[in-house]
């Protein structure tokens, strides 16, 4: 993939890369991560999170779910499953909340830290991931299989929200191309997993940039109508996702408007994606708030 020059501007840059982590696909992995830390009530507050509508309460209770992680970890340092979800929730709530960058990175750091190590505990041969040239990378990752999929895709949100925070490093975000061959996988392994969520992944990393400067918008395309079809329109982010990243890129006012209108025309309160679905509506009257200007 060939990413953006310095001609770009640095404003439009930004707003390439704060796509690569939607909110809403790392969230509503957290039905499944923190499921694993403590029964019942795992169980319990994964669900709260997820079907709590209110953004402010949950940005409220953030740190103390990160907290909770931390010292859960200390007591059990190779539970992959605590670990994916120590690396979803640090994520998750960086992308959402918290707007100074040295924190973000900081916070992003940690979160990819976990998914590293979620990778290892599985399969020593992948502790070296990070530092593998990319073929050697490549090959790792395609010798995986199904069961790995859960720590691929945390391993692939959390390397995405990791890039967003880091983006003015261009070595950062030539890394890129590694959250790709993830989720390029996990799609090989299971498409449907976190319903089908990779595809939502790999239909922004095809429409970064316009065709011109390597952007493949119609194959992003193809990723997005993908994953609504696989979410059952459910995760209302989807549309507002395919809006801004491809309607936009391509021009295409009439799509841009019809998939914002349905975001807002839905019920927001689906079981597992209140909390998302009242996000992508904000975003959603945010976007067409602005259509004329930028159409």
């Amino acid at each position: 993939m060939i990413f953006c020059q310095g001609s770009i501007r640095t404003g439009r840059r930004r707003q390439y890369f704060r796509a690569l982590l939607p909110v809403l696909s790392v969230l509503f992995t957290l039905s499944g991560c923190i499921s694993s830390f403590s029964g019942r009530f795992a169980d319990n507050l994964s669900y709260v999170i997820l079907n709590n509508n209110d953004l402010e309460t949950v940005k409220t209770g953030g740190p103390a779910y990160l907290l909770m992680t931390d010292s859960l970890l200390r007591d059990d340092p190779d539970n992959d499953a605590l670990l994916r979800a120590a690396a979803s929730l640090y994520t998750a709530y960086t992308d959402v909340y918290v707007e100074d960058p040295d924190r973000a990175r900081k916070l992003t750091d940690k979160g990819l830290n976990y998914a590293f190590r979620a990778v290892c505990s599985r399969c020593s041969d992948a502790c070296a991931l990070r530092q593998d040239e990319f073929k050697q990378f490549e090959h790792q990752i395609r010798e995986m299989d199904a069961d790995d999929v859960p720590a691929l895709y945390t391993l692939g949100t959390a390397w995405a929200g990791w890039i967003q925070a880091h983006r003015e490093d261009w070595n950062a975000i030539a890394e890129i191309a590694r959250v790709e061959v993830l989720m390029q996988q996990v799609i090989r392994l299971d498409e449907t997993y976190r319903d089908g969520s990779a595809h939502l992944y790999l239909g922004i990393l095809n429409t970064l940039l316009p065709p011109a400067l390597g952007g493949k918008p119609e194959e992003g395309r193809q990723h997005f109508e993908r994953v609504l079809t696989l979410s059952g329109g459910r995760n209302l982010m989807v549309k507002v996702t395919f809006a801004r990243q491809y309607a936009r890129l391509v021009f295409d006012r009439a799509l841009h408007d019809r998939l914002l209108q349905e975001v807002l025309a839905a019920d927001p309160d689906v079981e597992g994606y209140a909390l998302v679905n009242a996000l992508a509506r904000k975003q959603a009257k945010a976007l067409l708030e602005s259509a004329d200007e930028y159409f």
